[in-house]
């Protein structure tokens, strides 16, 4: 592929005007013979985790040349706003609705001190932008899960009592019967379309311990209701929700902050489960942190499935670098990951 090399994992990436691509925590839409990568607008230094822009997006037709679309969901000045200046907009992904027409974001949306656990809704007419906020809110308020018992909520602690990490007492309590009142908590999250056309959301919730899988409604703004909790008190984040030959997968990360861990997978042969975990699907030098880096996204270009990382630089958060990795699939069950120093696709491949 010497006429076609792709592009150098963990180099600075830059756009069909050599500036550099701006687009971290972030996933692949394709549609309509192209591809739009949606993600975060990183600036400088330890601030630069926060939304001083808002959601940047790029298209490419071969995922190797991009060009720039700018800022697609931008922030406001206005300080009663949850996207205001300053705040913090996480792992964008957008879904194509077909019973609408409209494209449809959704972000972790919360303050700059990591305080609150929300969903950020935005809409669009084009795949380009521009994205209008429809608000920010908590998961399936009143609704309780599929596969978990109703039960009683009054002896649960407050939500400041308890940490995101690890932890036992998370454990000795049903944090999501607690918030079936006001709503789940919803942090780093991705969107998935089965192959029956119906979308749903996964997130982190519960204090981080818990994914939670939500069906969402024909129109993809808003929850219907039926949702399901996934590898209770595992701690996973940074999941991705991807489907092949009848199986669903999960590729996730550990909850360690800015620092890099070991990934984590998971299959299923039905969304509500049982899954289980196979271990960390990362092989060869470098394996047991994921190779300096935190599962984003998979996307798939025919046949081959794809992983997006984002390598971060908590000193520096705009010179985050990316690690694209292809996944290999030694039984219809599980998936592996190596780390190869190119993401490659010829012409032919891009379909």
């Amino acid at each position: 592929m010497t006429d076609f090399p792709g592009r150098q994992n963990k180099a600075v990436w830059l756009d069909e005007k050599s500036n550099v691509i701006n687009a971290h925590g972030g996933g692949i839409l394709s549609f309509d013979g192209g591809y739009y990568w949606y993600g975060e607008h990183k600036t400088e230094g330890w601030e630069g985790r926060l939304a001083f822009l808002g959601v940047h997006a790029y298209y490419s037709t071969d995922l190797i040349h991009w060009h720039d679309l700018g800022i697609v969901l931008k922030v406001t000045d206005d300080p009663g706003s949850p996207i205001c200046r300053g705040c913090r907009i996480e792992r964008p992904k957008v879904l194509h609705c077909p019973a609408t027409g409209k494209f449809v974001m959704y972000f972790h949306s919360t303050d700059a001190d990591h305080t609150l656990a929300r969903r950020g809704l935005a809409v669009a007419d084009s795949p380009q932008g521009p994205f209008h906020f429809l608000g920010a809110k908590r998961a399936n308020a009143g609704k309780w899960p599929a596969n978990a018992p109703v039960c009683d909520a009054s002896l649960i602690p407050p939500e400041a009592e308890f940490v995101n990490g690890e932890n036992d007492k998370t454990r000795r309590y049903p944090i999501y019967a607690r918030d079936v009142a006001g709503g789940q908590m919803c942090r780093d999250m991705n969107l998935f379309v089965d192959d029956d056309g119906t979308a749903y959301h996964i997130y982190s919730s519960e204090h981080n311990s818990t994914l939670h899988i939500a069906r969402l409604t024909p129109d993809f703004l808003d929850w219907d209701g039926y949702w399901f909790r996934v590898l209770p008190y595992a701690w996973n984040e940074g999941a991705a929700l991807f489907k092949r030959n009848g199986w669903y997968f999960l590729l996730m990360s550990g909850c360690t902050g800015w620092n890099p861990n070991a990934a984590r997978g998971a299959a299923a042969q039905n969304l509500a489960g049982p899954w289980f975990e196979f271990g960390n699907p990362a092989r060869g030098d470098g394996a047991e942190t994921t190779f300096g880096a935190q599962s984003s996204a998979v996307f798939s270009v025919g046949e081959r499935y794809f992983a997006m990382l984002d390598c971060w630089n908590p000193e520096n958060f705009i010179d985050s670098r990316y690690l694209w990795l292809e996944l290999q699939f030694p039984s219809d069950d599980r998936f592996e990951m190596w780390n190869t120093p190119y993401f490659s696709l010829t012409p032919s491949e891009i379909t």
